[in-house]
């Protein structure tokens, strides 16, 4: 858990769940899934199972499993993932990408 008011720049790979809720900059890769909540602001090229996001990410965003956006998220660039949900509500600005398996 990286909480509001926390803030981190770099490399983070984990198993099991990561929520963040503070700032982040830097590089996510897990096998597993990433859980970004509202207020949370990541700036990242994220590689993982599964993406649920309700917060702001502005970077690219690869998931095995799927992504799962809520309001009131906010992403800006491009997503690659064969399942994506968005909700409405939702801002999304770019591109998605959603391969066949």
């Amino acid at each position: 858990l990286l909480d509001q008011g926390a803030s981190f720049e770099g490399l983070l790979t984990f198993e099991g769940t990561v929520r963040i809720g503070g700032r982040f900059k830097g590089e996510i890769f897990t096998q597993d899934t990433l859980v970004i909540d509202a207020g949370a602001e990541v700036e990242a090229q994220i590689e993982a199972g599964m993406v649920i996001i309700s917060g702001t990410v502005k970077g690219n965003v690869f998931a095995r499993r799927g992504i799962v956006m809520h309001p009131p998220a906010i992403l800006r660039g491009t997503v690659t993932t064969p399942r994506l949900q968005i909700d409405e509500g939702v801002v999304f600005e770019g591109a998605s990408q959603m391969p066949v398996s």
